[in-house]
């Protein structure tokens, strides 16, 4: 048997059902009167227990509406099961196929596929026999579907107290059934989501849904469970949720990621990391000076946290300074120390970073930021392991391995007298370059899982990527590299309402360019190379060489410029780039490529 779901773009798709199939449990488990529908509430299957219960042959309703079968005048309004995503022992009145009223409790459940949407539903109905429903109030067939799915349910109150629950509560608890009855549900889950003033509470007191909570789930050994939440209210007007019931919970197993490889904090499965990884552990023993270099984002003080922290020296402290973000004037003092005296406001001696950093790591980010007269001072310590604090004559050593990093291009600095290259080649002992995320691009749905779990776990949140999301995510170029992407998925689980995250809650650039893109299949295709990752590196026509060396002729280079005018102009929005430049998107593409833009 199939379902038909809805593609993203609206069309109609077959798709398989999952192992578990609720009409083959409701058939073992004996005379059930259910039917199932598809995600248009047309009846895709009908029990012989329903045929005899209204008079209807299945094979008179199976691809009609629901309503064929069920004539409710509630159902009309709209579907309770569908909108609830659970019913319990709603109590209606249908018509038989001759015409006559028949009272039953109707329960059902919704199941989803992997984004979360709506696929089908399995409704069952018990004749109403006094105030209660023949057999059991809480059908132990749809317990049978949410325990086959994985799924447990609770029905609370306006106090947030359990009204009614799935028959698996109780023992994933420990507890007995009727121990769980009017049980808080800060007491079953936590304070943080149903405590008296929490946010997800006030939500739902709102009338707003939350989805995704992760909580911990108490059980009488003192054991938690970890368990993902979608919380929504419950309308007092509608008949297809029982008396009293306010909050409906639906509880899923918060089951764990596979394992991740990672050597210390970096997340990488690329060959290009894991041959920096070999260095790393190369110099577990050695004290020799490293340079790291790449792109800003792309991990360097992760790199030389991991050089320490694999190294003898891993018991010693590790510190880290930032040579761009400390005044040049106040570097030095920083970095060496100062006696009193030494200048205004300097009331009492200080020790500088090189001094705190003995027995241990001292990393200077962005050293290619530093000022030529501070470059002498860094050469000095290199070579002699001594220094004086500003505004004193005593010589100090300390034993201390120096790490350094920069993102700018120090060959470059060095040919223009920027940086000191006797300071270049002293640093550059072992050099470590790490590739930016663009280049090592197999990494990235290891880095989107690392950073959805580690995101979701601070914010209490468990979400999952739409395949278009993933899809944008996979295909950007992210010129910022890692802690583009990080702050990237921090956005997007702080923007995104329901537990899917869609394109339209991804930043505005990354949602840009993946409209960009697939306006243009070719694109999707086309290699992401350094110069489409960012605007402020494009070269100026001058700067440009053809790829076989050759010298560019004047048409060539006036081209180039035009093109550079109009992509900066647009922000680099190629379409609008094309349209000014009077081509196609294709040919701008391949001429960029022919240029090196």
């Amino acid at each position: 048997m199939v379902n038909e779901a809805r593609s993203e773009d609206g069309r109609r798709e077959t798709q398989a059902r999952p192992e578990y199939d609720p009409a083959h449990v409701l058939a073992e488990l004996g005379d059930t009167a259910y039917f199932e529908v598809d995600a248009d509430r047309n009846v895709v299957a009908m029990s012989p227990a329903l045929e005899r219960l209204t008079g209807f042959r299945s094979s008179d309703v199976l691809g009609r509406s629901c309503l064929t079968v069920i004539r409710c005048s509630e159902c009309l309004k709209g579907c309770g099961v569908f909108k609830h995503g659970d019913v319990r022992d709603a109590r209606l009145k249908i018509y038989r196929e001759d015409g006559s009223e028949l009272e039953v409790f109707k329960s059902g459940k919704v199941y989803r596929d992997d984004d979360g949407n709506i696929t089908g539903a399995l409704e069952v109905v018990r004749p109403v026999e006094g105030d209660v429903p023949r057999r059991s109030s809480s059908p132990r067939e749809l317990d049978a579907l949410l325990g086959g799915l994985g799924r447990t349910f609770i029905v609370a109150d306006e106090d947030f107290r359990i009204v009614s629950h799935s028959a698996t509560l109780p023992e994933m608890v420990g507890t007995a059934a009727d121990e769980l009855s009017g049980l808080p549900l800060k007491d079953l889950l936590g304070d943080d989501l149903f405590g008296e003033d929490s946010a997800v509470r006030t939500a739902v007191l709102a009338g707003e849904r939350r989805e995704g909570w992760r909580a911990s789930m108490r059980t009488v050994l003192g054991e938690s469970i970890p368990v993902s939440l979608s919380i929504g209210p419950i309308d007092e007007s509608d008949l297809c949720t029982g008396p009293h019931a306010r909050v409906s919970v639906m509880i899923r197993p918060d089951e764990t990621a596979p394992e991740t490889p990672a050597f210390g904090d970096i997340i990488s499965r690329s060959p290009a990391m894991q041959r920096i990884f070999r260095v790393i552990e190369l110099l577990r023993d050695n004290d020799s000076t490293v340079l790291i270099t790449g792109e800003s984002g792309t991990g360097k003080e992760l790199v030389a946290r991991a050089l320490h922290d694999t190294s003898h020296r891993a018991e010693g402290p590790f510190i880290a300074v930032n040579c761009a973000a400390i005044p040049s004037e106040l570097l030095e003092s920083e970095l060496f120390g100062h006696v009193r005296g030494a200048f205004t406001g300097a009331v009492r001696d200080r020790p500088g970073r090189f001094e705190l950093a003995d027995g241990g790591t001292l990393f200077l980010d962005e050293i290619g930021d530093l000022a030529l007269g501070l470059q002498a001072k860094i050469l000095r310590f290199l070579q002699e392991h001594s220094f004086e604090r500003v505004g004193d004559t005593r010589t100090r050593k300390v034993n201390v391995r120096v790490i350094a990093a920069t993102h700018v291009n120090l060959v470059k600095a060095v040919a223009e007298r920027r940086f000191r290259e006797d300071l270049y080649y002293r640093l550059r002992v072992v050099p470590i370059e790490i590739p930016p995320l663009r280049e090592r691009r197999q990494d990235l749905e290891l880095l989107i899982r690392h950073f959805l779990e580690k995101i979701g776990r601070e914010r209490g949140r468990s979400l999952r990527l739409a395949p278009s999301a993933s899809r944008a995510l996979l295909t950007y170029p992210w010129p910022g590299n890692v802690r583009e992407l990080e702050n990237a998925l921090e956005y997007s689980i702080s923007v995104c309402e329901g537990q899917t995250i869609h394109t339209t809650d991804l930043p505005v650039e990354i949602e840009r360019f993946y409209a960009d893109r697939s306006a243009d299949p070719g694109l999707l295709l086309a290699p992401l190379t350094p110069s489409v990752a960012t605007t402020s590196d494009v070269p100026t026509a001058s700067e440009i060489a053809l790829p076989n060396g050759n010298g560019l002729t004047s048409v060539e280079a006036d081209e180039i410029e035009r093109i550079r005018k109009a992509l900066h102009d647009t922000k680099f929005n190629r379409g609008l780039a094309a349209e000014r430049l009077g081509m196609s998107r294709t040919t701008l593409w391949r001429k960029m490529k022919q240029y090196r833009l």
